[in-house]
């Protein structure tokens, strides 16, 4: 019972902080569109029917029943049809832009004489900074979560003291995890070394890390290696003789390092059967830019890579293939990874809320590089638009040309309609691959 209320918890953390996060993105938006005088009718948090909404001035905020993203409404957000024509209103919600043409009605928010608080009418710069506001908003967000995570909680790292130690020896290509009767003592165990055990020096060389341990051992297969541990705050001298044994190459991200055939190499090391405990070290702040950083890196190959990600996620949802771990997910994928984390009572509760902070950035980054691809509704596509303008009426200035006015991203609209129809087929492909083959990260 436990741990499917822990798992709730998990879920409902997660709806929180996504619910947050388009909250906060949708005030990115706003607070410059004020500023800088344009009028906004709507604040809106989800889709569809309203569920709970307050007038605060000339602006609504509410809450609608579909927790899907969120929107704001801004007077003239696409400019008249013809010259003189009352502007249209538009928001930056995904479904608002596609069914503007049907809310005529809204133009008559614009009451007369405010046509100079309409968005379409802003310098470009102005407009730019309003569309930004959201995406950086959502950086911003997961910039202050990385900090939270890395220099807050920490991050796990190998440390000098033994988290296991292997009661037997068994070679890298064995497929048995279990020792038998007959299998050869390992040397670690062999030796006296138990789990807890803090390794204080090898070979008579003082212990820095995990990593230089590794390579003293791997280095003295067949010979006595003077160890001195720390046990129970007393300090313990021990021998043990690594032996040869087969075990896996990895490269630098601790991957298996495959033959050109693509089989696993192997190589003869020192071997002691014994494994690190992990603990977690707080890491500068100067580390967040760089987790930042390459986080969108992820992410943008992700969205890059997106045709043939949906392809293998269709062909493990209606097939027998694996889903991808690096793969995307819906909404319901991000909650129930949250509560399996949540409901983990094998670690800590620290390291359980450090993960789902995790988790919470890595979406925010998501947001952020999603919304500035440029296509229309995404906020990229405004931005697109506000920059194309710009360029144009530069070069209608540099040689003497009329003004051509601000561009009628109206007319996109029909590319807007193909755009939602695609991002709702894939929302719809991952909420149930998520489902009936959600991906298996424990």
């Amino acid at each position: 019972m436990e741990t499917v209320l822990l798992y709730v918890v998990g879920v409902l953390v997660m709806v929180v902080g996504i619910a947050a996060s388009i909250a906060l993105h949708e005030l990115g938006h706003f607070v410059p569109a004020k500023l800088f005088g344009v009028k906004v009718g709507q604040f809106m948090i989800g889709f569809g029917k309203t569920i709970f909404s307050r007038r605060r001035g000339e602006t609504e905020f509410g809450v609608k029943a579909l927790p899907l993203g969120g929107y704001i409404t801004m007077a003239g957000m696409y400019p008249p049809a013809t010259e003189g024509s009352r502007a249209r209103t538009s928001s930056t919600g995904f479904f608002q832009t596609l069914v503007q043409d049907a809310r005529s009605v809204s133009a008559d928010t614009i009451a007369e004489g405010e046509e100079h608080r309409t968005f379409y009418r802003l310098p470009v710069f102005k407009r730019i900074i309003i569309m930004l506001g959201g995406p950086a908003m959502n950086l911003l967000i997961a910039v202050v979560l990385y900090g939270v995570v890395l220099s807050g909680f920490g991050v796990a790292q190998e440390s000098t003291t033994l988290g296991s130690v292997s009661a037997c020896v068994l070679p890298a290509t064995s497929e048995r995890q279990e020792c038998e009767p007959g299998d050869p003592i390992a040397p670690g165990a062999e030796g006296g070394l138990e789990p807890g055990d803090v390794l204080v020096s090898l070979g008579g060389t003082e212990v820095e890390s995990w990593q230089q341990a590794t390579a003293i051992i791997r280095d003295a297969a067949g010979d006595d290696l003077d160890v001195v541990v720390e046990r129970d705050g007393d300090t313990l001298p021990l021998t043990v003789t690594p032996s040869l044994t087969e075990r896996y190459v990895v490269d630098d991200d601790g991957q298996i390092v495959e033959d050109a055939n693509g089989a696993p190499v192997t190589q003869e090391v020192g071997f002691l059967g014994i494994g690190a405990a992990l603990e977690n070290v707080r890491q500068p702040v100067t580390a967040v830019p760089a987790a930042v950083g390459e986080n969108v890196v992820r992410v943008a190959e992700i969205i890059i890579n997106l045709p043939q990600r949906l392809i293998d996620v269709a062909d493990a949802a209606f097939g027998q293939g694996e889903r991808d771990p690096n793969g995307p997910l819906s909404v319901v994928g991000v909650g129930r990874v949250a509560g399996e984390i949540a409901s983990i009572d094998t670690i800590p509760i620290v390291d359980r809320v450090s993960v789902l902070v995790g988790l919470l950035a890595s979406l925010n980054v998501a947001l952020f590089v999603f919304n500035l691809v440029p296509l229309l509704p995404l906020d990229g596509g405004h931005i697109a638009g506000a920059l194309v303008e710009g360029v144009r009426r530069f070069f209608a200035k540099l040689f003497g040309r009329k003004d051509p006015g601000p561009i009628d991203t109206a007319k996109l609209v029909p590319l807007t309609l193909v755009v939602v129809m695609l991002l709702g087929a894939m929302s719809l492909l991952l909420i149930y691959a998520d489902i009936v083959k959600p991906i298996d990260f424990f």
